[in-house]
């Protein structure tokens, strides 16, 4: 005998599994990540099968805070017009940089190819379409990734917490 809480409970994972199969299913969508739109943010916390700890809501962004299965903690900084310009993070493991960079990775690649090697471990670019801050070793990583263009006014990468 199926109780209402089981048949909920199957419910939300078909659910769940939709979406999954729906996005996963479009070539080229770029799920939350950089450049993205805010209405899929959810699909990054599953992707990353971790949970939304605060929604922080300022006057010139919405911030969007997810732990991963791995404890990393994720940031995602969203525009009054609905668009991610900006991915912090802080924890023990990288988080999917293909994911989290969505349409940008390549040009992060790209940048990294061509930038004169600085101190082991520290990343520095200050491309047109892309700033990027970020370091770390082992069991210690942290970035900042933002898209000049996308960034609300007087939005600045060192202000992000």
């Amino acid at each position: 005998m199926l109780t209402s809480d089981r048949v909920a409970s199957t419910l939300r994972r078909v659910a769940t599994a939709a979406v999954l199969l729906v996005v996963a299913a479009r070539p080229g969508v770029a799920f939350a990540s950089l450049g993205g739109r805010e209405e899929t943010i959810d699909v990054d916390r599953i992707q990353a099968q971790g949970a939304l700890t605060a929604i922080v809501r300022t006057t010139a962004y919405t911030r969007h805070e997810l732990r991963t299965a791995s404890g990393t903690i994720v940031r995602e900084y969203v525009s009054p017009a609905g668009v991610v310009f900006a991915v912090t993070w802080d924890g023990p493991w990288l988080p999917d940089l293909r994911q989290t960079l969505g349409s940008y990775f390549d040009s992060y690649q790209q940048a990294l190819r061509t930038r004169a090697r600085r101190a082991r471990g520290v990343v520095q670019i200050d491309a047109p379409n892309l700033t990027v801050r970020a370091s770390g070793h082992a069991r210690s990583f942290t970035g900042r990734v933002l898209v000049p263009s996308l960034t609300p006014t007087g939005v600045r990468i060192e202000a992000l917490p």
